[in-house]
């Protein structure tokens, strides 16, 4: 948004993430922010559908705008409610790469998820 705040891809791109443009590009030094939508209108898959799922040690591979691949390994998964979204922990600084893919979770609410889903990421070496 304007005044600098996350916003995710707009609904019609729901099998499509988002970068943060106020985080790192993935690979450079840094927490870099990636959003995408758990479902999309009545029950559609979102990209970031099974986001909840991965575990300590998953591969996480972001391909960049120029075709090259950043590799990730998942550290931790957290499920946290909206109102408590650890945001030091999400954008605060880290002196490697690093990834946080975020998405919405838990009971579904008036406007929209009572909670996020965060997946923590570090670098990983290049795999097969």
């Amino acid at each position: 948004a304007a005044d600098g705040t996350v916003q995710v891809p707009p609904a019609t791109a729901g099998d499509r993430a988002g970068w943060y443009r106020h985080s790192p590009p993935p690979g450079r030094t840094g927490p870099s922010v990636i959003l995408g939508h758990v479902t999309v209108g009545e029950g559609r898959d979102g990209v970031f559908r099974h986001l909840a799922r991965l575990r300590r040690g998953d591969r996480i591979e972001v391909r960049l705008e120029n075709g090259t691949t950043v590799a990730f390994a998942v550290s931790t998964v957290r499920t946290v409610a909206r109102a408590d979204f650890p945001a030091d922990d999400v954008y605060g600084d880290v002196d490697r790469p690093e990834l946080r893919l975020i998405t919405c979770g838990g009971p579904r609410t008036a406007d929209g998820y009572r909670d996020n889903v965060i997946a923590f990421a570090a670098p990983s070496p290049p795999g097969p």
